[in-house]
Protein backbone atom coordinates (compact mmCIF):
# COMPACT_ATOMS: atom_id res chain seq x y z
CA UNK A 1 0.00 0.00 0.00
CA UNK A 2 2.82 2.51 0.92
CA UNK A 3 3.84 1.85 -2.37
CA UNK A 4 1.55 2.56 -4.06
CA UNK A 5 1.14 6.00 -2.90
CA UNK A 6 4.69 6.72 -3.20
CA UNK A 7 4.08 5.86 -6.96
CA UNK A 8 0.97 8.30 -6.86
CA UNK A 9 2.51 11.19 -5.04
CA UNK A 10 5.83 11.01 -7.51
CA UNK A 11 3.11 11.45 -10.59
CA UNK A 12 1.29 13.88 -8.81
CA UNK A 13 4.34 15.75 -8.40
CA UNK A 14 5.89 14.85 -11.83
CA UNK A 15 2.40 15.87 -13.23
CA UNK A 16 2.86 19.44 -11.16
CA UNK A 17 6.22 20.11 -11.82
CA UNK A 18 5.46 19.49 -15.89
CA UNK A 19 2.06 21.28 -15.84
CA UNK A 20 3.71 24.60 -14.17
CA UNK A 21 6.95 24.13 -16.22
CA UNK A 22 4.55 24.67 -19.52
CA UNK A 23 2.89 27.77 -18.20
CA UNK A 24 5.79 29.21 -17.96
CA UNK A 25 7.97 28.24 -20.96
CA UNK A 26 4.52 29.50 -22.69
CA UNK A 27 4.59 32.60 -20.98
CA UNK A 28 8.18 33.46 -21.92
CA UNK A 29 7.87 32.26 -25.19
CA UNK A 30 5.44 34.17 -26.71
CA UNK A 31 6.95 37.69 -25.14
CA UNK A 32 9.72 36.53 -26.72
CA UNK A 33 8.44 36.52 -30.04
CA UNK A 34 6.98 39.60 -29.56
CA UNK A 35 9.83 41.27 -28.03
CA UNK A 36 10.43 45.14 -29.64
CA UNK A 37 7.30 44.74 -31.63
CA UNK A 38 4.91 46.63 -28.70
CA UNK A 39 4.61 50.17 -27.96
CA UNK A 40 3.55 52.53 -25.56
CA UNK A 41 4.20 55.29 -27.16
CA UNK A 42 2.52 56.76 -29.80
CA UNK A 43 4.98 58.41 -31.51
CA UNK A 44 7.28 55.28 -31.84
CA UNK A 45 4.38 53.14 -33.47
CA UNK A 46 5.59 52.85 -37.05
CA UNK A 47 2.81 53.85 -39.50
CA UNK A 48 0.52 50.59 -40.73
CA UNK A 49 -2.51 50.45 -43.17
CA UNK A 50 -4.91 48.81 -40.56
CA UNK A 51 -5.90 48.94 -37.14
CA UNK A 52 -7.15 45.88 -35.58
CA UNK A 53 -9.01 45.99 -31.88
CA UNK A 54 -9.75 42.91 -30.28
CA UNK A 55 -13.18 42.19 -28.94
CA UNK A 56 -14.51 42.43 -25.30
CA UNK A 57 -17.40 42.99 -23.57
CA UNK A 58 -18.49 46.90 -23.18
CA UNK A 59 -20.00 45.95 -19.98
CA UNK A 60 -18.39 43.51 -17.58
CA UNK A 61 -21.17 41.70 -15.25
CA UNK A 62 -23.38 43.72 -13.41
CA UNK A 63 -23.40 46.23 -15.85
CA UNK A 64 -20.74 48.64 -15.16
CA UNK A 65 -18.49 49.66 -17.60
CA UNK A 66 -15.79 47.61 -18.85
CA UNK A 67 -12.08 49.24 -19.02
CA UNK A 68 -10.51 46.96 -21.39
CA UNK A 69 -13.04 48.21 -23.71
CA UNK A 70 -12.95 51.74 -22.92
CA UNK A 71 -9.16 51.85 -23.00
CA UNK A 72 -9.03 49.99 -26.38
CA UNK A 73 -11.42 52.21 -27.97
CA UNK A 74 -9.11 55.45 -26.80
CA UNK A 75 -6.05 53.74 -28.11
CA UNK A 76 -7.56 52.99 -31.36
CA UNK A 77 -8.75 56.79 -32.06
CA UNK A 78 -5.61 57.72 -30.88
CA UNK A 79 -3.59 56.08 -33.79
CA UNK A 80 -6.18 56.38 -36.15
CA UNK A 81 -6.00 60.32 -35.01
CA UNK A 82 -2.31 60.57 -35.04
CA UNK A 83 -2.08 59.03 -38.49
CA UNK A 84 -0.57 55.77 -37.39
CA UNK A 85 -3.53 53.74 -39.26
CA UNK A 86 -6.02 54.51 -42.09
CA UNK A 87 -8.36 51.49 -41.34
CA UNK A 88 -10.15 50.20 -38.15
CA UNK A 89 -11.16 46.48 -38.64
CA UNK A 90 -13.25 46.08 -34.88
CA UNK A 91 -13.28 41.78 -34.36
CA UNK A 92 -15.28 40.39 -31.89
CA UNK A 93 -17.84 37.58 -30.57
CA UNK A 94 -21.03 38.54 -32.63
CA UNK A 95 -22.69 34.32 -31.79
CA UNK A 96 -25.73 35.67 -30.21
CA UNK A 97 -28.10 38.35 -30.48
CA UNK A 98 -27.92 39.89 -27.32
CA UNK A 99 -24.60 40.46 -27.36
CA UNK A 100 -22.27 42.02 -30.15
CA UNK A 101 -19.13 43.30 -29.62
CA UNK A 102 -18.18 44.49 -32.99
CA UNK A 103 -21.25 46.58 -32.83
CA UNK A 104 -20.64 48.67 -29.55
CA UNK A 105 -17.09 48.95 -30.51
CA UNK A 106 -17.65 50.12 -34.12
CA UNK A 107 -20.38 52.75 -32.12
CA UNK A 108 -18.44 53.79 -29.86
CA UNK A 109 -15.55 54.75 -32.54
CA UNK A 110 -18.33 56.76 -34.70
CA UNK A 111 -19.25 58.41 -31.09
CA UNK A 112 -15.72 59.30 -30.32
CA UNK A 113 -15.00 61.15 -34.19
CA UNK A 114 -13.69 58.01 -36.44
CA UNK A 115 -15.51 58.23 -39.76
CA UNK A 116 -17.63 55.35 -40.25
CA UNK A 117 -16.37 54.29 -43.63
CA UNK A 118 -12.84 53.60 -41.86
CA UNK A 119 -14.39 51.25 -39.88
CA UNK A 120 -14.75 47.61 -40.97
CA UNK A 121 -16.75 44.81 -39.20
CA UNK A 122 -15.63 41.67 -37.91
CA UNK A 123 -18.16 39.63 -36.44
CA UNK A 124 -16.71 36.32 -36.51
CA UNK A 125 -13.71 36.63 -34.42
CA UNK A 126 -14.37 34.37 -31.74
CA UNK A 127 -11.09 34.48 -30.43
CA UNK A 128 -7.77 36.11 -30.85
CA UNK A 129 -6.70 33.87 -33.37
CA UNK A 130 -10.08 34.28 -35.01
CA UNK A 131 -9.72 37.86 -35.70
CA UNK A 132 -5.87 37.96 -36.30
CA UNK A 133 -6.02 35.17 -38.87
CA UNK A 134 -9.47 36.53 -40.10
CA UNK A 135 -7.33 39.98 -40.91
CA UNK A 136 -5.45 38.03 -43.64
CA UNK A 137 -7.65 35.39 -44.67
CA UNK A 138 -10.71 37.13 -45.51
CA UNK A 139 -10.08 40.74 -45.44
CA UNK A 140 -6.72 40.63 -47.37
CA UNK A 141 -4.55 42.45 -44.45
CA UNK A 142 -1.38 41.00 -43.67
CA UNK A 143 0.22 44.16 -41.65
CA UNK A 144 -1.52 44.90 -38.68
CA UNK A 145 -1.54 46.99 -35.91
CA UNK A 146 -3.13 45.43 -33.30
CA UNK A 147 -4.64 47.18 -30.32
CA UNK A 148 -5.53 45.88 -27.14
CA UNK A 149 -3.36 45.56 -23.63
CA UNK A 150 0.21 44.39 -23.81
CA UNK A 151 -0.52 40.73 -22.62
CA UNK A 152 -3.11 40.58 -25.48
CA UNK A 153 -0.80 42.18 -27.66
CA UNK A 154 1.85 40.24 -27.29
CA UNK A 155 -0.11 36.68 -27.78
CA UNK A 156 -1.62 38.02 -30.88
CA UNK A 157 1.70 39.31 -32.35
CA UNK A 158 2.76 35.49 -31.63
CA UNK A 159 -0.04 33.95 -33.92
CA UNK A 160 0.47 36.46 -36.37
CA UNK A 161 3.71 35.85 -36.42
CA UNK A 162 3.80 32.39 -36.81
CA UNK A 163 1.34 33.44 -39.95
CA UNK A 164 3.43 35.14 -41.81
CA UNK A 165 1.23 38.31 -40.41
CA UNK A 166 3.34 41.58 -39.74
CA UNK A 167 1.87 42.36 -37.10
CA UNK A 168 2.54 45.10 -34.47
CA UNK A 169 1.08 45.92 -31.00
CA UNK A 170 -0.09 49.64 -29.70
CA UNK A 171 -0.74 48.71 -26.09
CA UNK A 172 -3.73 50.47 -24.87
CA UNK A 173 -4.01 51.62 -20.98
CA UNK A 174 -3.51 49.36 -18.65
CA UNK A 175 -6.41 47.92 -16.32
CA UNK A 176 -5.86 48.46 -12.24
CA UNK A 177 -4.27 44.87 -10.87
CA UNK A 178 -6.95 44.45 -9.04
CA UNK A 179 -9.42 44.88 -11.45
CA UNK A 180 -7.73 42.49 -13.94
CA UNK A 181 -6.41 39.74 -11.85
CA UNK A 182 -8.69 37.24 -13.50
CA UNK A 183 -8.18 38.05 -17.06
CA UNK A 184 -4.34 37.95 -15.72
CA UNK A 185 -4.39 34.73 -14.32
CA UNK A 186 -6.44 33.17 -17.68
CA UNK A 187 -3.96 34.62 -20.09
CA UNK A 188 -1.12 32.17 -18.81
CA UNK A 189 -3.55 29.63 -19.64
CA UNK A 190 -4.69 31.08 -23.40
CA UNK A 191 -0.50 31.39 -23.83
CA UNK A 192 -0.42 27.36 -23.38
CA UNK A 193 -3.49 27.47 -25.67
CA UNK A 194 -1.84 29.12 -28.17
CA UNK A 195 1.24 27.33 -28.21
CA UNK A 196 -0.65 24.37 -29.45
CA UNK A 197 -2.77 26.02 -31.92
CA UNK A 198 0.48 27.01 -33.72
CA UNK A 199 2.44 24.39 -33.01
CA UNK A 200 0.53 21.07 -32.62
CA UNK A 201 -3.04 21.73 -33.55
CA UNK A 202 -2.27 23.82 -36.58
CA UNK A 203 -5.69 25.47 -36.06
CA UNK A 204 -7.40 28.18 -37.96
CA UNK A 205 -10.53 29.82 -37.86
CA UNK A 206 -14.25 29.06 -37.30
CA UNK A 207 -14.84 31.01 -40.62
CA UNK A 208 -11.95 32.16 -43.18
CA UNK A 209 -12.52 30.84 -46.52
CA UNK A 210 -15.01 33.26 -47.63
CA UNK A 211 -13.29 36.83 -48.69
CA UNK A 212 -14.71 39.97 -47.49
CA UNK A 213 -14.50 43.44 -49.53
CA UNK A 214 -11.94 45.80 -47.57
CA UNK A 215 -12.35 49.51 -48.21
CA UNK A 216 -9.32 51.06 -50.95
CA UNK A 217 -7.11 53.75 -49.14
CA UNK A 218 -7.89 57.16 -50.95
Amino acid sequence: MKTIFRRFWKLLLGGIILFTATILLSNYWVTQQAEGKTFDNIVEVPDNPTGLVLGTSKRVRGGGENLYFKYRMQAAVELFKAGKIKFIIVSGDNSIMEYNETRDMKNSLIQMGIPEDKIVEDFAGFSTLDSVLRAKEVFGQDSLTIISQEFHNERAIFIGKNHDIYALGFNARDVPKRYGTVTVTREYFARVKAMLDVYILKSMPKFYKDKEPFPNEE
